[in-house]
């Protein structure tokens, strides 16, 4: 096979840093068996860490996310060496830039309409609402009077919500048509959807599907605030479920998803609202490892690599089985830096002595300076990792670090 892949992550080797270590394409993808070639932009180059002679060819672009950039790119590569027989896009960004490359250069593999199913958030939920399965009430946002009429037949709150964004980007909450009225004057309305707001707690799946949409793996976490809430400044965490009633309806709810929108031979992240009366109610699915900590949480937790299942799965392999599983307990929590201003780290402290289970930890260094926003892999204040087998000792641990952090920096 001539396989693609495009990488926008960087590796770390500072001893510190731990993301991106489980996308080991030099690992997981025979570079003797196949023709591997890469697409990278500057920090995805540093992610690419397979031998230089058992590459095929190697382009780099400004940004892999530039569609026009992308399918150039794979072209130049397609006339050096060969038929693309594989794209590989692990992104959740990439996802669509990658199978609009594949369309208009006939390359196999998901398009446009198939990873609409996981990446749009209007067509995921019509998928679902047609084939039973609860969701919010939605609506695309055509013009600025359907939304009203939306607003006015829902009532608010209500959620605005990038159709193909992640990680909350781009989403507010209005509570009136006043805050209404001022989104909308903003926003570009196309790019939008609008839903009804479910009040409930929040949870995460992660895991993977074989050949006939059978999850063949999964872990259910419950969320420690949530992710819109992360976006103005909230701390962000998650805590894997032990055995229990909820644990099992959230499983068999994210089979009964994954069915529907028949996803195959992937990861998926997806999340769930568990209402006040107990309903489980879907919120959006990814097909994709989920970010953060999750994978490697997940990893040490299960011994699971979702990146590398996905990987060898994508290179031809069948999907790999999964060890025996223990049922364990861990979280993680990330300490937000700043949206909107720079700052300069003045002090901050290790939580380990306070939270002993604490496996890893990952603060900036005094005199360090954190740029605004950053997705969740960015150098935030604080990013922890924590072990334990019961999931309430790690929710205390999580809990107890929020309440003690010690930080302190001035803005720039």
């Amino acid at each position: 096979m001539h396989i693609v892949i495009v990488n926008r992550w960087p590796r770390f080797f500072d001893g510190t840093r731990w993301d991106n270590e489980l996308t080991r394409y030099e690992e997981f993808i025979d570079h003797d068996a196949n023709q591997v070639s890469y697409v990278v932009d500057g920090p995805g180059a540093e992610g690419v860490l397979a031998d230089p002679a058992k590459i095929a060819c190697q382009v780099r672009v400004e940004d892999v996310n530039d569609v026009a950039a992308l399918g150039a790119a794979v072209l130049e590569i397609t006339e050096r060496v060969g038929p693309v027989d594989e794209l590989i896009a692990l992104s959740e960004f990439t996802l669509e830039i990658a199978a609009k490359v594949r369309e208009d250069l006939g390359i196999p593999g998901p398009t446009r309409t198939e990873v609409a199913v996981y990446r749009d958030k209007v067509r995921m939920k019509q998928v679902l609402d047609e084939s039973g399965i609860r969701v919010p009430r939605f609506d695309s946002c055509v013009s600025a009077e359907q939304v009203r009429a939306f607003a006015a037949s829902c009532g608010y709150p209500l959620i605005l919500k990038p159709v193909a964004a992640a990680a909350s980007i781009g989403v507010r909450r209005v509570d009136n048509a006043a805050e209404l009225d001022a989104a909308l004057a903003t926003l570009d309305l196309g790019d939008y959807e609008i839903e009804e707001f479910i009040a409930g707690q929040i949870y995460h799946v992660d895991g993977f599907v074989d050949d006939d949409s059978r999850i063949t793996f999964q872990a259910t976490s419950r969320y420690i605030n949530d992710c819109l809430s992360f976006t103005h400044g909230a701390p962000l965490g998650s805590v894997l479920m032990s055995p229990s009633p909820r644990r099992t309806l959230i499983e068999e709810f994210s089979q009964q998803i994954v069915t529907a929108l028949g996803l195959r031979r992937l990861p998926f992240h997806l999340e769930v609202f568990i209402t006040p009366a107990g309903d489980p109610v879907f919120l959006e699915i990814g097909g994709r490892v989920g970010g953060a900590e999750v994978p490697h949480l997940i990893y040490r937790v299960f011994g699971v690599n979702l990146y590398e299942m996905f990987l060898r799965v994508l290179s031809g392999g069948p999907v790999p089985p999964v060890p025996d599983l223990i049922d364990s307990s861990g979280g993680w929590l990330i300490m937000p830096k700043s949206a909107e201003q720079a700052e300069r780290v003045l002090r901050v402290a290790s939580m380990r002595d306070q939270v002993p289970i604490v496996w890893r930890e990952l603060l900036p260094e005094p005199g360090q300076v954190l740029a605004p926003g950053g997705a969740y892999d960015a150098l935030h204040r604080g990013r922890f990792i924590l072990l334990h087998e019961d999931e309430h000792v790690v929710e205390a641990g999580i809990r107890k670090i929020i309440e003690n952090f010690d930080f302190e920096a001035e803005s720039l």
